[in-house]
């Protein structure tokens, strides 16, 4: 993707300012973010900045890609506040979309969410059914509804993207997350700094850990081919948290036990595994995750060496 204008919504977070310091080498990007989950500090690239909410009228959407991230992004930040997380993650997605379809804009990538597949240890097609047990991913599912809409209705290419347990580390730009950030960010800091790292559970659930160069490649494809319907974004490899756990010692040269503790969420809505069958953006972009989680844990914890 060369020479075209890109509004990125939630660029200042995690997963929108990786791709808005990659995009912004070679296209003139808008970020919109109100600063609640993102910091202007992960910005590196040349951006050009706005502190707005994706609620307000007048966003700068004379664009040519509309990426939008924008959204209270998880069960927690949602059930604090389920009002506000219904306008956020679905008023706010249809406020940007709508005015970006009025400036001419016909290209829109979107974040939705793998957790509406539930607890499955086999890989998750698109096709299969998926449910809601929380006001998040409610929220997700009336987004890709949306986007359909303005699919059929007004021939957008518009692309919902389900991510799977994107990491990169706290050498990147997951720190300023803190609690909501990947699980093996948070495992890594606290065993590099001789903390045990607190495991929900028995460290026996799972996830398909996809590093956020990855899905920044699958981002800037999806776009580029101007994709239209949903789109899973996973290795299709899934690992323990205990493995976790290992992998980092091992690559720290510790030996750190965790500690295991009762978990939060209630059992009913705990996504206990995950791992995807990403198959169809395989097929129609060509794209494939390159970096696997040994590469990807030495990654993260490259920034302890000499600690």
């Amino acid at each position: 993707m060369e020479n075209q204008q890109i509004l990125i919504t939630g660029g200042s977070g995690f997963i929108g300012s990786n791709l808005a310091n990659e995009l912004a080498e070679t296209n003139d990007v808008v970020v919109v973010d109100n600063g609640y989950l993102g910091t202007t500090e992960n910005l590196t690239g040349d951006v050009e900045f706005h502190e707005r909410n994706v609620l307000e009228d007048d966003l700068p959407t004379e664009v040519d890609v509309v990426y939008h991230f924008a959204a209270l992004s998880s069960y927690a930040m949602h059930e604090q506040d389920p009002q506000e997380g219904t306008r956020v993650n679905v008023e706010g997605f249809v406020n940007v979309v709508e005015q970006a379809r009025r400036d001419g804009c016909d290209t829109v990538v979107y974040a939705s969410t793998s957790s509406i597949y539930g607890s499955r240890t086999d890989p998750s097609p698109e096709t299969m059914d998926v449910v809601a047990n929380t006001g998040y991913e409610a929220s997700k599912l009336a987004r890709e509804s949306y986007g359909e809409y303005f699919s059929n209705h007004y021939d957008l290419s518009i692309a919902g993207m389900r991510f799977f347990s994107v990491y990169q580390g706290y050498g990147g730009a997951e720190e300023h997350k803190g609690e909501y950030a990947n699980v093996i960010a948070q495992f890594a800091d606290d065993i590099a700094a001789g903390r045990s790292p607190k495991i929900y559970g028995d460290g026996s659930q799972t996830r398909d850990f996809t590093y956020v160069d990855d899905i920044v490649r699958g981002l800037v494809l999806a776009a580029d081919h101007e994709l239209d319907g949903i789109y899973n974004l996973g290795t299709g490899e899934a690992y323990d948290f205990d493995t976790v756990v290992e992998m980092i010692n091992d690559e720290l040269g510790t030996d750190i036990e965790p500690e295991y503790v009762e978990n939060p969420i209630p059992a009913d809505v705990y996504v206990h595994d995950t791992c995807a069958d990403s198959r169809r953006i395989r097929t129609e972009t060509g794209w494939e995750p390159e970096i696997d989680l040994g590469e990807g844990i030495q990654r993260v914890c490259s920034q302890y060496d000499g600690q």
